[in-house]
């Protein structure tokens, strides 16, 4: 790609977000003249590639987390990922250096070579979280006269978004991983791909670990549920005992009668009323951004 075609496309990618993101407190541009050299160099009115390209802060905030993207192009940027920092308050640096080596990895297995910032955007909104989680787990207990409180034990909901799921022996895996890990729930194979899972945090995060890792176009936590467990007396309630927290029974592939060329789209309307009857029917919109019927 020649570095006319990679201004021009960090242009495009810079319009697309100030379009998502209006406000200076969701997006702010933080070198103005490096973006009006690019749109000039792009634009025709300047011969030369510009000597620095835009910094931008994208700014979140996710529950009581303030969280802020700082992004950089590099003159090869698509060819080469950009530079992207992010800082969170809810993360120690341990835990924000790990975050980072997952985002790149995330990255540079998914978006090599295309436009990601959305793409990274979506990865830290998904799993921030679960960053902050396990640094609140790894920090240490009070001491106390009397014996250590068990930590609190979690239920957990995760809803899966992939770019499609076709491949014969991921789909074996996400059933035989499932019932390992004692796992209810589905998968919808085909283009996208879904699945969704639930049981206790640890067999979740778990489940997670190891199907991020696999080769995917693209795959993030749409959505999560994470619903404490009450103790009682002695003995916190045992994932065992919390079948009334499920929707699902078990854990299968479902398919809504597949159609296409290859046989690899599904008909939404039925997905709808499949998870309507599971009565989670509200993960629909988070998924597809329409309310469904």
């Amino acid at each position: 790609m020649s570095y006319l075609e990679s201004a021009e496309t960090q242009l495009a990618e810079i319009e697309l977000l100030t379009s998502m993101f209006p406000t200076r407190d969701e997006l702010e541009i933080t070198d103005q003249l490096a973006l009006a050299e690019l749109r000039a160099f792009a634009e025709g009115s300047a011969d030369r590639p510009p000597p620095s390209r835009p910094r931008f802060l994208i700014k979140h905030k996710l529950d009581s987390l303030d969280v802020v993207l700082s992004c950089a192009y590099p003159c090869e940027y698509p060819s080469v990922l950009p530079e992207i920092t992010v800082r969170c308050s809810g993360l120690s640096r341990a835990q924000q250096t790990q975050l980072h080596a997952d985002l790149n990895a995330y990255l540079t297995e998914n978006c090599q070579g295309e436009v990601c910032v959305l793409s990274a955007v979506d990865w830290v909104k998904d799993n921030v979280q679960l960053f902050v989680n396990r640094s609140a787990s790894a920090a240490p207990a009070p001491k106390k006269e009397s014996a250590s409180p068990r930590p609190q034990q979690m239920f957990s909901r995760l809803w899966i978004y992939s770019h499609h799921i076709y491949n014969k022996t991921k789909r074996k895996n996400i059933l035989e991983w499932s019932k390992e890990l004692g796992l209810s729930g589905f998968s919808m194979p085909g283009k996208p791909g879904i699945v969704c899972v639930e049981g206790s945090q640890s067999a979740c995060e778990e489940f997670w670990s190891r199907v991020k890792v696999l080769t995917w176009k693209k795959i993030v936590i749409r959505h999560r549920e994470d619903i404490p467990l009450d103790h009682q007396g002695e003995d916190s309630r045992s994932v065992e005992s919390t079948d009334s927290l499920r929707k699902f029974t078990g854990f299968e592939e479902a398919m809504f009668d597949p159609h296409g060329n290859r046989g690899n789209h599904m008909d939404l309307g039925q997905l709808y009323h499949f998870l309507n009857e599971k009565g989670c029917c509200d993960v629909f919109q988070i998924y597809f951004g329409i309310e469904g019927r």
